[in-house]
């Protein structure tokens, strides 16, 4: 939504345009009561102007209208590129179907006729701005991840010719992967919801227009149930057939499409009774269908908020790899999170055929060098799943001791041969084949955690290597409390 043009307590910003003053005057006190931004504009060619000038969350447009009509003004609103994503919504006395065909041809996301009824309008107006809502929302987390893997680019132009590049490689792969998959949710949802405001809002409207009072409680009970959850296709089956069953004792036709219907919308076998007299009626089946209609619209905006939250988790993952920086100042960090980083953009590979085991013990945040321990996660990780060849078991423990904290990264690899053991902290030592590594991983690895007053170990039978960090846990706390200590000694 237009931030610019809207303040906290407004629920949106709408240009409403209409020769007429009187209609203005009605629209605005309708909408204004109800806590929006309403800016009245009397004709097309002044409409033009204050919406590119101040481009609004929403657009209620008159047609008829002297100079330049409401399809003139649709026309070149959608050919700016400022203005041409704000939804219109013609509001008009024209009610013929081929005025409408038009209003929708120009660009218009829906019509509605006047005299207008206000909660119809109402309706209409808060539907195509939470569509909006979603739009932007989406378009601002694809900013982000275009923005993210920009990050990563510029990252990797960086660390070329370093051992990082072999990992980082196999990295952008999986996460081109993971990014994907919510993307092509949320553009598969959002096609079903083009399609519903745009193909289907002519019959929505007559639908509601001809529905019969007695059928709109069954119309709502239809919709008032959720998916079935954790269950199988043998139990879905078993369960259509059933509902089939009894949808045939009770001599209904087209049982069997009925029963399918059902079970998608989470209607069990002891729920048929409240919506059975439904489909004894002429026009219960039609009924049944625009029910589902309804629920697939749910279906969708609740996969839209899914993936945009796992898209965001992604997201927030690579700003914290991207941002690599080698401070000269600690500053505190949180290990666990750091390690937590690093599983979430190997997600792809390890889920394929890795079980990560946990081992998390609470630790305070410690003093140190945040973005450099992201790459000992990195480095350590990566080279536990190359030995495990992506497949077995990764183990993960965190445990203070003393004044030490302890991690330790465990695969279930071949091991490391006993002659290799003592180089592999080496410089320029590796036993991979060219290409996979330069031999500097181990060594990046070592110099960091040296940097932290800190230890590297490694311990390697067949099918058990275990790589130990040991880093002082020095907190801010500890810190004031030892800088106090100094300042007391010295004024006595």
């Amino acid at each position: 939504m237009n931030e610019a043009n809207k303040n906290n307590n407004s629920k949106g910003n709408i240009v409403v345009v209409d020769d007429s003053p009187i209609n203005l005057r009605l629209i605005v006190d309708m909408f204004k009561t109800k806590g929006y931004e309403v800016r009245p504009v009397p004709s097309g060619k002044l409409a033009l102007t204050a919406i590119q000038n101040f481009p609004p969350d929403l657009i209620l447009l008159d047609i008829m209208m002297p100079e330049m009509d409401g399809y003139e003004v649709c026309k070149q609103l959608k050919a700016d590129s400022r203005t041409k994503d704000i939804p219109i919504i013609f509001v008009s006395a024209l009610d013929a179907v081929l005025d409408k065909v038009k209003a929708f041809e120009m660009g218009g996301v829906d019509y509605v006729s006047k005299p207008i009824q206000e909660k119809e309008l109402f309706a209409r107006v808060e539907t195509h701005l939470q569509i909006r809502r979603l739009q932007q929302n989406l378009e601002e987390k694809n900013n982000k991840l275009a923005k993210a893997f920009q990050q990563l680019k510029q990252a990797q132009s960086q660390l070329v010719q370093s051992e990082k590049m072999a990992a980082l490689g196999q990295l952008v792969a999986g996460i081109s992967h993971e990014i994907n998959t919510p993307l092509g949710a949320i553009r598969s949802s959002v096609e079903n919801l083009a399609d519903f405001l745009g193909k289907d809002i002519e019959p929505q409207l007559n639908f509601w227009q001809t529905i019969d009072s007695k059928q709109q409680p069954y119309f709502l009970e239809l919709l008032r149930y959720s998916p079935f959850q954790g269950l199988s296709s043998r139990e879905k089956r078993q369960l259509k057939r059933k509902l089939r069953n009894s949808l045939e004792t009770a001599n209904i036709e087209q049982s069997d499409r009925i029963a399918d219907t059902l079970v998608d919308l989470g209607i069990s076998e002891q729920e048929l009774s409240s919506v059975l007299p439904l489909f004894k009626q002429p026009d219960g089946l039609n009924i049944l269908d625009k029910a589902y209609q309804f629920f697939t619209l749910r279906k969708s905006t609740q996969t839209i908020q899914t993936a945009t939250e796992r898209a965001a988790k992604i997201v927030f993952a690579l700003k914290s790899y991207a941002r690599y920086d080698f401070g000269t100042e600690k500053m505190e960090g949180d290990l666990i999170h750091g390690i937590e980083t690093i599983l979430t953009l190997y997600h792809n590979q390890i889920k394929k055929g890795v079980e990560v085991i946990k081992n998390y013990q609470e630790i305070p945040p410690i003093l140190c060098y945040p973005d450099e321990l992201t790459q000992v996660w990195t480095n350590l990780i990566h080279n536990a799943l190359q030995a495990m060849n992506y497949e077995g078991t990764l183990q993960i423990d965190v445990e203070p001791k003393n004044d030490i904290i302890d991690v330790k990264i465990t695969d279930s690899g071949q091991g490391i041969p006993s002659n290799v053991l003592p180089r592999i902290f080496e410089p320029f030592f590796t036993t991979k084949i060219a290409g996979e590594g330069s031999g500097l991983g181990l060594d990046i690895v070592k110099r960091i955690i040296e940097k932290h007053d800190g230890q590297i170990s490694v311990d390697s039978l067949p099918g058990q290597t275990t790589f130990t960090v040991s880093i002082p846990m020095i907190t801010q706390e500890n810190t004031d409390s030892n800088s106090q200590i100094k300042q007391l000694q010295i004024s006595q």
